[in-house]
């Protein structure tokens, strides 16, 4: 008889074992809940604040397509010094409304970053606590996984009392299985919210570049207007005499691109030097700036009255490094010593691929002088007013031609990612 009592003590301290370890989690889950309750709430208006962020931006989409049509508009109409005056206001509110529209994207961004970050938080939270729950279960099956189907049949007074502590013990592992199941999701969610912050970060500062690159453009498009203005005086003949000298110096210059190319391509496939420069056709970015502030053939390119833009604008502060898109030969290296001079680079990739950089501030190769990819052909400029700028600039940035047999291509088509 003492026996058995003391087979149902035993029992009895093993099933409170169990259940002291399964009640004394609950404990620290409920702490767990209250913060993570808490952080519920503070994503919650971190997700109304990116919501309202979202409206903002919505509202400028669509004031910037009014200014986009405005100037698809004068654009059609007959040209004049009132249409180009009012095709630059418009696109001085449209820099100015995408401005506005970059910060409050900029604002998203963080926001959404913080509310990943609290994500994060609580799924650590989580994991913290499904670790321990695992921890109390598998301690529990540990003080008893030696025990068989017979033993405990034989430590239990009825089979109702044997029943009860297998499937006790069955549930018991089950819940191991559910547990883990749970740390193992948490987990996987935990490292997908911290690869979205990443990426979140990285689009951040993309639109910090953008934004820093959008006040510069609203500043050469306010100089561009003021100097047209002093220029012509308002007047409607001065503009029009401004526009006729303009195209005969970009004829000028297009007629001595294209020659220079016809004789320097008829002098190297003379002389064979093709036959070691067959390139897969990709171009590397000449400068460290992927920004292009003007596209090619930009129906809202400033000059566009004057010429068909065949080329990209990429900004580049005065004296950057202008390197070669890939080897080549130089064909034509026009250096100035006047603003009003416009120097360019011509180089020869093979025997139908060139390329042409121009507004350059100084030029570091000369003509038919063989270039690597990457290597340092000059330096930029562009700025009005500095030797090589040229006539067609209205800031620093290095003008990027693509010509293939002669005919400018878009240069985006070339360019590696």
């Amino acid at each position: 008889m003492c026996y058995n009592i003391d087979m149902n003590l035993k029992t009895k301290l093993f099933i409170a074992v169990l259940l002291t370890g399964l009640i004394v989690v609950p404990g620290f889950v409920f702490s767990q809940t209250a913060n993570l309750a808490s952080n519920a709430t503070e994503i919650e208006d971190l997700n109304k604040q990116i919501s309202a962020r979202k409206d903002k931006i919505k509202q400028l989409e669509d004031t910037i397509n009014v200014y986009r049509k405005n100037i698809t508009q004068k654009q059609t109409e007959a040209v004049s010094l009132k249409n180009q005056l009012s095709i630059l206001e418009n696109k001085l509110k449209q820099t100015e409304a995408e401005i506005k529209m970059t910060q409050y994207k900029i604002d998203e961004t963080k926001l959404e970053i913080e509310a990943l970050q609290l994500s994060i938080e609580d799924k650590q939270k989580t994991i913290v606590k499904q670790k321990i729950i695992i921890s109390g279960i598998i301690r529990n099956i540990h003080a008893d996984d030696q025990k068989n189907y017979l033993e405990i049949l034989l430590t239990n007074d009825t089979f109702s009392d044997f029943y009860n502590q297998v499937k006790y013990l069955e549930s018991i592992y089950i819940d191991l299985g559910r547990s883990v199941k749970n740390l193992r999701v948490a987990a996987e969610d935990l490292a997908d919210k911290k690869s979205q912050v990443e990426a979140k970060k990285k689009l951040y500062e993309e639109q910090k570049f953008t934004l820093e690159n959008k006040k510069l453009d609203f500043k050469e498009q306010t100089g561009d207007k003021q100097d047209l203005l002093a220029e012509t005086r308002a007047s409607e003949l001065k503009y029009s005499t401004l526009l006729e000298s303009l195209k005969r110096q970009y004829q000028v210059i297009e007629g001595e691109v294209r020659s220079y190319e016809e004789q320097m391509r008829k002098k190297l496939a003379e002389q064979d030097r093709f036959k070691n420069m067959s390139g897969t056709g990709e171009l590397s970015w000449p400068v460290p700036s992927h920004y292009i502030t003007a596209d090619f053939r930009d129906p809202t390119y400033s000059f566009k009255n004057v010429f068909e833009h065949n080329a990209i604008d990429i900004r580049a502060s005065q004296g950057t490094a202008i390197r070669a898109a890939a080897a080549g030969y130089v064909g034509r290296a026009k250096r100035c010593s006047l603003s009003s001079c416009y120097s360019y680079i011509l180089l020869m990739h093979t025997s139908n691929l060139s390329t042409v950089y121009g507004h350059m501030s100084s030029i570091a190769v000369s003509e038919d002088e063989f270039v690597n990819k990457g290597d340092i052909i000059g330096y930029s400029g562009g700025k009005p007013g500095t030797v090589g700028a040229g006539p067609f600039t209205t800031g620093p940035h290095l003008h990027f031609e693509v010509r293939k047999s002669g005919i400018p291509v878009n240069p985006m088509n070339y360019l590696t990612n």
